[in-house]
């Protein structure tokens, strides 16, 4: 059951996130919080986000705007470490409260709390026309990739405010593409050096025993096969359904995560 929800979710993520420029982090992240502890699950998913990322790269990252990738990218990374050393910090905090359902015992704790606000905040993205609308002029790109690093580097959605910023300056569908990989990519080697330094070389160890490290590999599969079949089979769409299913899945993950079910 483990391999199907991720694969499934890999896949099905990584094949719209090519042309929408996010998805794969913001779906992924609460799938793997359903089976390790949040922050082994960003780790995690940043592991997934990186390969598919460098896989992105290899296949359209030739076509990027360099000017754009350093104008948003520098900062981004800059940030992306600030979010990493922050989610660090509060992954030690104790629990601020805990409580029983039967024999099971659930608690809730300051991780758990902020990741789920910022599942909650960026699902709203997905469910509300006018934020989905939301544009920055490109005066502000550093400051977009400041935004969009720091809350990669966080909880790992950085997707939404990238695309927000990168979609609407002028960019070919090709370059777009192209550009928004590499800045992603930028920002997971970044974070993810935070994260091996940190918790990432303790906890991890949770995430590859048992099925764990085999459901990491099974993602990073998924996600290159979806990938390579929306960059061969699919057109830009918009695809609205998929959007707000995405959307509701999302709140309903990051109610549970903040209730501590997950």
């Amino acid at each position: 059951m483990e391999y199907a929800v991720v694969s499934i979710a890999a896949l099905v993520v990584s094949a719209l996130a090519l042309y929408s420029g996010f998805g794969l982090g913001t779906l992924l992240m609460p799938v793997f919080a359903i089976f390790f502890p949040v922050s082994v699950a960003v780790a995690c998913t940043a592991v997934v986000h990186l390969a598919n990322n460098l896989f992105r790269v290899g296949i359209v990252g030739r076509r990027a705007d360099w000017r754009i990738v350093l104008l948003f990218g520098l900062p981004a990374i800059a940030f992306a470490l600030l979010g990493a050393f922050l989610l660090v910090r509060i992954s030690d905090v104790a629990a601020l409260a805990s409580y029983h359902i039967g024999s099971a015992e659930f608690t809730i704790t300051t991780v758990k709390l902020v990741v789920a606000g910022l599942i909650i905040f960026f699902a709203m993205f997905e469910l509300v026309p006018a934020l989905g609308k939301i544009e920055f002029p490109r005066k502000y790109i550093p400051l977009g990739g400041a935004l969009s690093g720091f809350f990669g580097g966080l909880s790992g959605h950085q997707g939404a405010l990238r695309s927000a910023v990168l979609s609407k300056v002028g960019l070919e569908t090709a370059v777009f593409i192209g550009t928004v990989s590499i800045c992603a990519f930028m920002v997971d080697v970044s974070r993810l050096a935070v994260y091996g330094v940190s918790f990432f070389a303790e906890d991890f160890s949770k995430a590859t025993d048992g099925k764990g490290l085999a459901l990491i590999g099974t993602a990073t599969l998924a996600a290159f096969v979806g990938t390579y079949a929306s960059s061969r089979l699919l057109k830009k769409v918009t695809m609205k359904t998929i959007r707000l299913v995405v959307g509701v899945m999302l709140m309903v993950l990051g109610i549970v995560l903040a209730v501590g079910l997950v």
